[in-house]
């Protein structure tokens, strides 16, 4: 009876197995064997070499775009936690109303109706030297000519990464904020805790694994970007991901794999080392 149990369920499991092992296992094995090959300017030599390894931690540049990398996805996840953490608040604890609740999370992804690449280039004629922006600011006598900063720089880059990825936080935090006993917070308050000591020893330590979840998006979606950095900051910024689409379009795809390879290690670390604080199997 066990043994057919035990069959059984490895019969239940096998689609999703083979779906994992075509479509993500094998992809990946074949990027870490590629990126042990060789490459010319004109052909890719199937042969093994720690070349394009040697090249990679032997240069200053890998650092400095990795260090970029880094910075961006520190940067943008700071700020959308903020924001996040915010409007879910607000949407969890400031309206009782379940219709409007939804109502206005529906509001938060109207932006998503339309495609990242539209809803990125659309900063670019309101931050402008020209555009409304500083437009604005030089008719209210703020500034007396156009900041330059504003385009084609990092705070462009990572306006454009909180825009585009703040509701990554928003729902998971929101989702795990809903589930909060009300009692608990009652019980906080008639307990004499303050406002910021609720949301400091109930509220925060029961949101971690939305946090948490909402944190491995924002990360892995932003270290792996390359279209926002090359659009936002004119092709004069550069992280990971631009490294790895600059290699692939100049045919270095062993080049670009090792690239990929690093990146991967990367961001499981990183994912690897948030786990260690918060338990998401909670949440899932």
């Amino acid at each position: 009876m066990l043994k057919n149990r035990h069959i059984q369920g490895w019969l239940q499991a096998s689609p999703l197995t083979l779906v994992l092992i075509g479509f993500l296992i094998l992809p990946i094995l074949t990027i870490v064997v590629v990126s042990f090959w060789r490459a010319t300017e004109f052909s890719i030599i199937p042969d093994f070499s720690l070349e394009n390894y040697e090249f990679l931690f032997g240069s200053s540049v890998t650092y400095k775009v990795f260090y970029a990398t880094l910075k961006y996805a520190a940067i943008t996840w700071a700020l959308t936690l903020l924001i996040g953490f915010t409007v879910a608040y607000y949407l969890a604890f400031h309206i009782r109303s379940q219709t409007m609740q939804i109502a206005l999370f529906l509001l938060c992804t109207i932006p998503f109706w339309t495609s990242n690449i539209i809803r990125m280039i659309s900063w670019i004629p309101f931050l402008g030297r020209n555009g409304i922006a500083n437009s604005a600011l030089q008719s209210w006598g703020v500034i007396d000519q156009p900041l330059e900063w504003l385009l084609y720089s990092d705070f462009s880059v990572i306006l454009a990464f909180v825009h585009l990825y703040t509701l990554f936080m928003v729902v998971p935090i929101f989702n795990t904020m809903t589930r909060i006993d009300h009692s608990l917070i009652e019980a906080a308050r008639d307990n004499g805790a303050s406002g910021f000591q609720t949301l400091r020893h109930v509220i925060v330590p029961l949101t971690k694994p939305g946090i948490m979840i909402g944190t491995i998006f924002v990360l892995t979606l932003v270290m792996g970007d390359f279209i926002t950095v090359r659009f936002m900051s004119g092709s004069q910024k550069a992280n990971v991901g631009r490294l790895i689409s600059n290699d692939i379009a100049l045919l270095q795809y062993p080049s670009a794999a090792a690239t990929a390879v690093i990146l991967l290690i990367t961001v499981l670390i990183v994912i690897g080392i948030l786990l260690r604080f918060v338990d998401i199997r909670k949440e899932l």
